[in-house]
């Protein structure tokens, strides 16, 4: 029995790895087709069968950053052999770089996209994790009247999709001027993130003993001492966990973005498709946009990767 139940354990320990192998693949395979894509020539970019091997370039990335047209005739040699050499794998995509009356060249509104969205999603993020914290805190440790309720409230924003409120909010944004603005929509992001904060930290402020404040007051600690003292320190597991997950979605949101804002406050979900390239789409530009646009959530996610799982864990167990 003991050899049998042996080999069964081996069997399962098997399948249980194949499984986390084909599912690891399955998750990263989109990831790897968009990096690669971001690095393969146009041309190659929809062949059928897709095109694994190939000589990757940068093309598409000093196109992403550029502003191009159509190349109406081949330049000549000396015109080809005096342009820089990023500008070079422009002509030999069969375009041209714009350039102004003075010969500067035209930069794609790209970068100015990407930082909006890092102002937008950074502070949105700030403000959603710290009012959650602060209420959640309040929710834990006092006696609030209808406190079921009022949580219910706060849940209950959450149940309506982003589209649905989407033109109402327009209209809204509109009559007071928020349109296309940057603070429009870090007040949009972050109310939209406020509940999911609220509810996250809830359940992480109720594992952290009382006893630990309560022994601080006792030692002439005032209420808010104890709270950036002792309880603070404490919750940091689940306020990097709650930050993670409000950067994703103010990070990645795009009906809101789309709809919001027009170009001094658009961010880089809704900018990423418009970079179709002259003629036909140029998905190589497309998938080096949303390459770069995925490494600041990555990264993020990377630093933070030692708190997430115990902060997914702590605050679902309950004494």
């Amino acid at each position: 029995m003991a050899a049998v139940r042996t080999s069964s354990e081996i069997t399962l320990n098997r399948v249980a790895i194949v499984a986390v192998l084909l599912v690891t693949i399955i998750f990263l395979a989109p990831i790897y087709w968009i990096a690669s894509t971001a690095f393969k020539p146009r041309n190659l970019a929809t062949t059928i069968p897709p095109t694994v091997v190939f000589q990757p370039e940068i093309s598409p990335f000093v196109k992403l950053f550029t502003k191009r047209s159509q190349l109406r005739s081949p330049p000549s040699p000396e015109e080809y052999a005096a342009a820089p050499w990023w500008e070079r794998v422009v002509f030999d995509g069969g375009e041209k770089i714009v350039r102004d009356g003075k010969g500067q060249v035209q930069w794609s509104g790209y970068p100015s996209r990407f930082l909006n969205s890092l102002i937008i999603a950074i502070t949105s993020t700030v403000l959603a994790v710290g009012m959650g914290t602060f209420t959640a805190y309040g929710f834990s440790r006092f006696r609030v009247k209808g406190e079921a309720d009022l949580l219910f409230f706060i849940l209950s924003t959450r149940m309506l999709p982003p589209v649905v409120v989407a033109i109402p909010m327009f209209l809204m944004y509109r009559a007071v001027g928020l349109n296309d603005t940057h603070i429009g929509l870090i007040i949009l992001y972050t109310a939209f993130n406020l509940s999911f904060s609220v509810w996250l930290m809830k359940g992480f402020m109720d594992e952290i003993p009382k006893e630990y404040e309560e022994a601080a007051l006792v030692d002439g600690y005032t209420r808010m001492e104890a709270f950036f003292k002792i309880v603070l320190p404490e919750a940091a597991t689940g306020i990097a966990a709650t930050a993670v997950f409000c950067f994703i979605t103010a990070w990645n949101e795009y009906a809101f973005a789309l709809i919001m804002t027009n170009r001094r406050a658009q961010t880089a979900p809704p900018f990423i498709p418009s970079q179709v390239g002259s003629g036909l789409p140029d998905w190589t530009v497309i998938a080096a946009g949303t390459f770069l646009f995925l490494l600041p959530v990555a990264i993020f996610t990377f630093l933070l990767r030692n708190h997430l799982l115990r902060g997914m864990s702590f605050g679902a167990i309950r004494k």
